[in-house]
């Protein structure tokens, strides 16, 4: 499975480094791809150097303006134009979706992904994240959007909310085992 991953290019605290770590280990230990913003500092370097070394692969979507900091020696490396650009790639080779800890471009592309799936464009499965509570007020945002009818489906149907790293990973390979073929990403 190719697995997108939305998180912070920051160098963070362990709360929030050691899970990021421990995903990434299963990412890798389970034959995932990685599909990342390419970016070889803070969390995504920790979430790329895990997923390597437990024998996963790595598929990095950069950007230009950033691209003096993407990873060397990766399986691809795209350099897209612009964040929308990046933003289409990324989903374009992904299965599914996880959200991890991050600041406002990582809101910005999770909420990209609700947006596509709140309109039927898309039916990855999505996986937030919510490591040492990082989204708590987040999701109760999402539970006010739903029970206030601003969203037209389900939050079930948009988003799976994971505690732990295995939670998320072990929703999105029943997600994706039970999906058909012709809704996942290319390859």
């Amino acid at each position: 499975m190719r697995i997108c991953v939305f998180l912070s290019a920051a160098d963070l605290d362990d709360r929030y480094t050691r899970p990021a770590r421990e995903f990434a280990g299963l990412l890798g230990k389970g034959g995932h791809t990685l599909v990342w913003g390419g970016s070889d500092v803070g969390l995504m370097k920790v979430v790329a150097d895990g997923v390597q070394e437990a024998g996963g692969r790595l598929c990095g979507v950069s950007v230009d303006f950033l691209a003096a900091k993407a990873r060397p020696g990766v399986e691809e490396m795209v350099i897209a134009r612009d964040l929308a650009e990046r933003k289409r790639l990324l989903l374009e080779r992904a299965d599914a979706v996880v959200i991890m800890v991050g600041g406002t471009g990582t809101l910005d592309e999770a909420t990209e992904i609700l947006e596509l799936k709140k309109h039927g464009h898309t039916d990855k499965p999505v996986v937030l994240l919510n490591t040492a509570g990082f989204y708590d007020g987040l999701r109760q945002q999402f539970h006010r959007m739903e029970d206030e009818g601003f969203l037209p489906r389900p939050l079930a149907d948009l988003m799976f909310f994971a505690e732990e790293p295995a939670a998320a990973l072990a929703h999105l390979e029943a997600a994706t085992s039970a999906a058909p073929a012709e809704g996942r990403g290319t390859g």
